[in-house]
């Protein structure tokens, strides 16, 4: 993994015959390559961690979104994101996670991805402890129609209990279907569906503030018209797909294109690791 922005002491070449040049070596006497070398946990989680932003002394939730997209676009393969993934993803991917109090994901990539509960990380668990949070952070499942099977790992046994975002209109028999399956359901919109606002500031006042979203590109789509995106952490796969696959963000455009501007951005292997914030 190497720092390319912001500029830090690790991106400077350093001068031939140096400790981390070809054939070098450090003092501890074996090759060094600290500009080009796998990130422990602790420091992608210092890398990634969240701002502290607050209103009259309080948290306010921050947003952020987690995606993968190849060279041209696409932002699955086969209808699944783990084939343009990459080791280095998967290791940002699950650091993420144990930043997040929340991860919030819409009910069809639960259903494609097989989604499962976050589990409890013990490379986590005195930075969570530290920051007051529970083993794991919690799943939020963002459904109009709550057409999901309740008898999956994910509402049955997850260690924290996972959210179901809903509208008030959500017919009541698959409300009740929900909590029984011990889902704690989230009324987030007046009609059937989710508004992305609201939804925001429902997690924020059950205490959920740092939040994180994996998608997919319908859901990642409506929080980026609602304007609710705090964050964009892009994993930019070094693969060319072609196909019809989606884009990280669908539905309709927003009227005026929203800029970010670029917080970091690391690589390894050819992979990209973006992270974007609005201004």
């Amino acid at each position: 993994m190497r720092r390319l922005f912001p500029v830090t002491d690790e991106t400077v070449p350093k001068a031939p015959g140096t400790p981390g040049e070809e054939g070098v070596t450090g003092e501890a006497g074996g090759p060094e390559a600290p500009a080009d070398r796998e990130w422990s946990l602790a420091e992608l989680a210092a890398a990634y961690s969240y701002p502290e932003p607050t209103a009259g002394g309080r948290p306010v939730p921050w947003l952020r979104a987690n995606m993968v997209s190849t060279l041209d676009g696409a932002a699955q393969h086969d209808g699944r994101s783990q084939p343009i993934s990459s080791a280095a993803d998967m290791r940002i991917f699950g650091t993420l996670r144990g930043l997040a109090d929340v991860v919030v994901v819409g009910a069809e990539t639960v259903r494609q991805e097989g989604y499962r509960p976050a589990r409890a990380r013990a490379e986590f668990a005195e930075l969570r402890q530290a920051a007051g949070q529970p083993p794991a952070p919690a799943i939020a499942v963002v459904s109009a129609s709550l057409d999901l099977d309740f008898s999956l790992p994910l509402f049955t046994s997850p260690v924290v209990p996972t959210l179901v975002l809903t509208g008030a209109a959500a017919a009541p028999d698959r409300v009740a279907a929900a909590e029984k399956a011990g889902a704690r359901v989230v009324i987030a919109g007046d009609g059937v569906g989710v508004e992305p606002a609201r939804a925001v500031r429902a997690l924020g006042e059950l205490g959920y503030t740092r939040l994180l979203t994996e998608g997919g590109p319908r859901l990642l789509g409506q929080l980026v018209a609602a304007g609710v995106l705090d964050e964009l952490c892009l994993a930019v796969s070094p693969m060319l797909t072609a196909g019809d696959a989606q884009r990280i963000a669908g539905g309709p455009s927003v009227a005026v294109p929203q800029r970010f501007v670029l917080a970091s951005l690391l690589e390894e292997e050819g992979f990209l690791f973006t992270r974007y914030r609005r201004p």
